[in-house]
This record gives C-alpha cells, structure tokens and sequence, in this order.
C-alpha cells in the first residue's frame, strides 16, 4: 500500500507543472509523469525487478522523456504549434483554480491508472528466474516498442513531410494506412503495458487496469477528433484530402472508420 501511495505522489507532483502553464497538463507533465512513474517503479521494487520488467520499465522511461522533451521543444520552437494553443488556452489564465485542480487529479489518476499494470506486475514477489519471459511478457513488450517506434517514426515523416511542403497535409509514410500513427502508436504502447500484468492482477487490480486502458483509448479517439475538425478547417476545398481522408482510416487501420467527428462524447 506504501508503494501506491508513493506512485500517486510522483505523479500528483509531476503533473501539478500544469498550474504553471494549463496545457501541461495533458502535454509536458503527460510525459515526465510517465517518466517518473517508471524510475519510482524501479526503486520502489528493486528487490522483484527480472530482465522482463527491467525492459519495461525502460521503455517507459524512454517514451515518457522522449514524449516530454519533444512536447517542450515543439511548444518553444514551432510557431505555427504557439498560434494553435495560444493565450489563454495556453496558459489557463481564464480557467477557474477549482477547474485546475480537478483537471490536476484528472491528469495524475489517469497517469497512474495508465501505468499500474507493470506496478501490480512488480510487486509480486520474485520467485521465477531473473531472465524467465513468461508470454505476457514477451507480447506487452513487443507491443510497447512497436508502439514507441511507430511514434518516433510518425513524428519524423510529418516534420519531415511539413519541412517539404508546409501547407499540405501529411498523406506519406505511415500516413498512408492511418490518418493518425502516432496515436495508434500510444494505443500500442498502454495495449502492451496492459498485456504485461494480465497473469498478475487481483480483481481490483484489473478494474484500475481496464479503466486506464479505456480512459487512454478515449483520449486517442478524443485527439483524432480535434486534429479532424482542424484538417478540415485547413484542407476541405482540396479534392486530394477529400479522397485521402474517405479511403484511410482515422485510426485503427484496416478498421472502416474514417470520421470521428459525428461524436459528440468525444468533446474533451
């Protein structure tokens, strides 16, 4: 119990960056939570840790700073990023104290709920072989570095696609089976961190695990939607888009869904 209640620590104090700027709730503060929840995780259970859990907690050390640090850089260095998030929905100037600590418990319970499958996985006590990969194991982690490598790769091309042509939409790469890679990269990723404790869980313990998994695939769906809404905004007149965003899903590939914005319960 201790140990949870260090977890929610790291990720309350981490997350709370957001009441400096709002938007680091969701962004900044999303990342290094994620970051310090798997360096907690290795401390806090050091005597149980195997190859297995090891890699895993890497993982999300290196997706956690490499999401965190790619968000900061993006949000001082791109201006077209400033003009989209800009003023008061940066800052948060204009949202009530009472909004931002809900937000702020919102954030770091998600965050937690997100990561306590490979938590509930550490704490059982270490009884098999330090190098022993049982098969939840060997799926959460190949689903989690596909997951991370999809990301890294979808933010290339389209940095890569932007730089070439910056009033185009991104239809190459990845971008050609999904309309958002790099989310289903994040699906991916909290898919295979889920896998990884499926042999461990209490009843309890998969209730918070199976909240995580729904509350991070909404966000993805909730995020596909805005960036639909925005590329409509900018593209709608482009006969090119009209026909690249009615062949390739939005999100899932191979999934006939092409259009999120019909609904409504994805406002967020």
């Amino acid at each position: 119990m201790n140990e949870y209640l260090i977890l929610t620590a790291v990720s309350l104090l981490i997350s709370a960056i957001g009441f400096r700027y709002y938007i680091h709730f969701f962004s900044v503060g999303y990342g290094f939570s994620i970051a310090g929840l798997a360096i907690a995780m290795v401390i806090l259970y050091l005597p149980n840790l195997t190859l297995p859990t090891i890699i895993m907690c890497s993982l999300l050390l290196i997706y956690g700073v490499r999401l965190g640090g790619f968000l900061l850089y993006r949000e001082t260095k791109s201006a077209t990023y400033n003009q989209r998030v800009s003023g008061d929905i940066k800052d948060g100037k204009t949202v009530p104290f009472g909004v931002k600590v809900c937000i702020w418990l919102s954030c770091a319970f998600l965050y937690l709920c997100m990561t306590c499958p490979l938590a509930f996985r550490l704490e059982q006590p270490k009884v098999q072989d330090f190098l022993h990969f049982d098969i939840p194991s060997i799926v959460g982690l190949v689903l989690m570095f596909l997951g991370i490598l999809m990301e890294i790769i979808a933010d290339k091309q389209k940095a890569k696609a932007k730089k070439l042509n910056p009033g185009r939409f991104v239809d190459t790469g990845l971008y050609k089976f999904v309309r958002c890679p790099n989310y289903l990269g994040e699906l991916l990723l909290w898919t295979g961190v889920f896998v990884t404790g499926v042999n461990m869980m209490s009843s309890w313990q998969w209730i918070f695990s199976i909240l995580g998994l729904i509350l991070i695939t909404y966000v993805m769906f909730s995020g596909a939607r805005r960036l639909e809404v925005r590329q409509n905004k900018s593209y709608a007149k482009d006969p090119e888009y009209q026909k690249y965003v009615s062949t390739v899903p939005i999100l899932i590939p191979f999934l006939p869904l092409y259009s999120v914005i019909k609904y409504k319960f994805l406002v967020a």
